[in-house]
């Protein structure tokens, strides 16, 4: 059970996370390919300046690998959307940096360098697959790199502060890279918090587990092995209580192969069903009809719990309510059928006045006979005494 949890815990480690990432880079090859469409008459122009080889390697590599990143997400490995996330982010700084090699120092623009319109783009790449620090770290370089291009370029032209124009544009690009890890770091906190709730379920279902079978053992141990040691000092040695102490030993092999019977034989009904009286009355007078009992009949397990929990109860109500003196089941195990007899010399009751808050009639007899396919409960109470009939029939 522990293992079933964990492994669903897991499953859902960094599944908020993948999803955020996958969402983002997304948004990002929707950014290049808005940046490509808006940028061509740039691109055309700010070729004249640089050799041939630099503009159409930039297009390809820069733009073509923001699209790669976002065809990436629909990968099902987030490894793999990763490694194309870090691909596209080193893309922009490593073609900022070329230009340097390609320009022809000679050759100037006005209006600048087309790269220093999206650095904030890559940034948000590098911020969706790295940590914060080398994200920043790679805003920054890349915001630098475009802007001292840009100022190298207009050389002969009026320009602007170099220094105003890179702090601009570091705090424009901050805003969105400091979103984009807010959201991701969001992300990692959200699974970390669903994987810590996991292994909490699995360790509280552990801990049931072991309380469960621990009851469950308890419960055998006291309903059929006591039950039978106290019948046996009050009857003795009898061929039925033989037969409820051989069910007994078996229930306890069921226990050490985690077994649950869908069937009881009539000897492991009859020790069921005697061990639910004796639990509430160890000295009741519980007799069977040997006459009617079918040794190689099979019961379903479902009626035979269900007739024992309403055995109980009525026992229950009588020793609470009925002022008894003498209590007594009688059992009738035929083919395909099973009667039990509860009796007592009680005060009795009136049904009807039975206040509503009061269940164990209405729900723990009736009712659950009533579920019971095949099942009947029938009530008789008088000044004399009380009658409960438990009936199932196939």
């Amino acid at each position: 059970m522990e293992t079933d949890h964990q492994a669903a815990g897991a499953d859902q480690a960094h599944r908020s996370t993948e999803r955020l990432i996958r969402i983002t880079g997304r948004f990002i090859g929707v950014g290049y390919v808005a940046y490509l469409l808006l940028l061509i008459p740039d691109i055309a122009r700010t070729g004249t300046v640089v050799s041939g080889w630099w503009t159409p390697t930039a297009v390809v590599v820069v733009f073509g690998t923001g699209f790669a990143f976002a065809a990436s997400t629909f990968h099902p490995s987030i490894g793999v959307i990763r490694i194309a996330g870090s691909i596209a982010a080193l893309a922009f700084p490593v073609w900022a940096a070329l230009w340097w090699i390609a320009w022809d120092g000679a050759t100037f623009d006005q209006r600048g360098l087309f790269l220093d319109a999206f650095p904030g783009l890559a940034a948000l790449a590098a911020a969706t697959v790295w940590p914060p620090i080398p994200a920043f770290v790679h805003m920054t370089v890349s915001v630098v790199l475009v802007q001292l291009a840009n100022q190298a370029v207009r050389e002969p032209f009026p320009r602007s502060n170099a220094i105003a124009e890179i702090f601009f544009a570091l705090m424009f690009c901050t805003v969105f890279v400091a979103a984009t890890l807010a959201a991701v770091r969001t992300g990692r906190i959200l699974d970390a918090t669903v994987s810590s709730a996991h292994n909490d379920a699995a360790r509280a279902a552990a801990a049931t587990g072991r309380e469960v079978e621990r009851e469950r053992f308890d419960a055998l141990i006291h309903d059929e092995v006591m039950s039978s040691l106290l019948a046996v000092t009050r009857y003795g040695r009898t061929p039925s209580l033989a037969r409820q102490a051989r069910s007994a030993l078996a229930h306890l092999d069921d226990l050490t192969t985690d077994t649950v019977a869908e069937t009881f034989s009539a000897d492991e009904a009859l020790a069921q069903l005697r061990s639910a009286a004796t639990t509430v009355d160890e000295s009741i007078e519980f007799t069977v009809d040997e006459h009617m009992l079918v040794r190689t009949e099979q019961y379903p397990a479902d009626a035979v719990r269900a007739i024992a929990a309403a055995l109980a109860e009525a026992l229950r109500n009588s020793r609470i309510h009925a002022r008894a003196s003498n209590r007594s089941v009688a059992l009738e195990m035929a083919a395909s059928s099973m009667r039990v007899i509860v009796k007592d010399d009680g005060v009795g009751f009136d049904q009807r006045s039975v206040p509503p808050h009061r269940l164990g009639v209405a729900v723990s007899i009736e009712g659950r006979m009533r579920q019971l396919d095949g099942g009947a409960a029938e009530i008789e109470s008088s000044s004399s005494g009380t009658t409960v009939t438990l009936s199932w029939k196939r």
